[in-house]
Parts: structure tokens; C-alpha cells; sequence
């Protein structure tokens, strides 16, 4: 008996909390409904976002294999600009590769935006690997050694060839 009295005075604890805070409680559920639209909204504007840059990589490398160097590099750029962390880079060696950019600056200024994109330290690690090299072949060999240096000093997977290229 004494237990069915203490159920009942639960029950009438937990609704007379529920009376006393319904604006309270209802604000919550209508704040946690705001929070996941929310998030289902943003996952997808950057899922269109995404594929929308993956298009245009497509088409950028149509142009690329048709001679319009201009256009596909242009588009290139475009896709560097728009901070996509993995086209972005796809982007910056295509122009590398295909010796689409004659300016220096521009490549080491395309360097700069893709470099902070990479999340994962290998990716960052080839980064710096590819940007060592490049400053090698615009004749920047002491900037390219040190990157090339810092990745054997951080005992990377790059490490054996970071250090043959710097036998060199």
C-alpha cells in the first residue's frame, strides 16, 4: 500500500512539473526540431555544393582534353577559389601537371589556399611534398630542401624520397 502511495505522489510530482514548465519543455523540443533542420539543410546545400564542383572538375578536364587550356584552367581556379578540400587539390596538379600557369606567384598563391583545406597529415605531408618540388623546378631550391627537410624531420612516409631528392 505504502508503495502505491509513493507512486501516485511521483506521478503527481512529475505532473505538476510538467504543468509548471510546459513552456519550457516546449521551447526545447521546438529548438531541438530548429537544430536538426538545420542540419539536415546544411548537409545538403554542401552536398549540391559538392557536386556542383565535382561538375565543373569534369568539365574543366573536357575542356583540358578538347586544347581550350584558357577555359579549363579558368575553371580550375575557380574550383581552388572555392576551398573544396578534395578538389581543390585535384585542381591545383592538374594546373601544376599540365603547365596550365606560367606565373609563379599565382601557383605558390594557389599553394596557400589548398595548403590550410587538408585535414589528414598525410595529405598535408604530400602537399608540402609537391609544393618542395615545384619550388625546385622554378629554380627555388633552398625554399624546396627545407620543405623536403621538414618532412625527413618528421619521419614521414615521404621521408626515403624526400631524402634521394635531397641527395641530389
Amino acid at each position: 500500500m505504502e508503495q502505491s502511495a509513493d507512486n501516485t505522489e511521483l506521478k503527481d510530482k512529475i505532473n505538476s512539473s510538467i504543468k509548471n514548465n510546459k513552456g519550457k519543455i516546449f521551447t526545447f523540443i521546438v529548438l531541438l526540431i530548429l537544430i536538426a533542420a538545420f542540419v539536415f539543410i546544411m548537409k545538403e546545400i554542401n552536398k549540391k555544393k559538392n557536386e556542383l564542383i565535382s561538375e565543373k572538375y569534369i568539365q574543366a578536364s573536357s575542356y583540358l582534353n578538347n586544347g581550350n587550356k584558357e577555359l579549363s584552367k579558368k575553371i580550375y581556379i575557380e574550383i581552388i577559389e572555392s576551398k573544396n578540400s578534395f578538389y581543390s587539390t585535384l585542381a591545383l596538379n592538374t594546373i601544376i601537371e599540365k603547365n596550365l600557369e606560367f606565373s609563379e606567384e599565382e601557383v605558390l598563391e594557389y599553394f596557400k589556399i589548398v595548403e590550410p583545406l587538408n585535414k589528414q597529415e598525410e595529405q598535408k605531408n604530400i602537399l608540402i611534398f609537391k609544393k618542395a618540388l615545384y619550388l625546385i623546378k622554378i629554380k627555388k631550391d633552398t625554399e624546396g630542401k627545407n620543405l623536403l627537410k621538414k618532412l625527413v624531420e618528421k619521419n614521414t612516409k615521404l621521408k626515403s624520397v624526400a631524402e634521394e631528392i635531397l641527395k641530389n
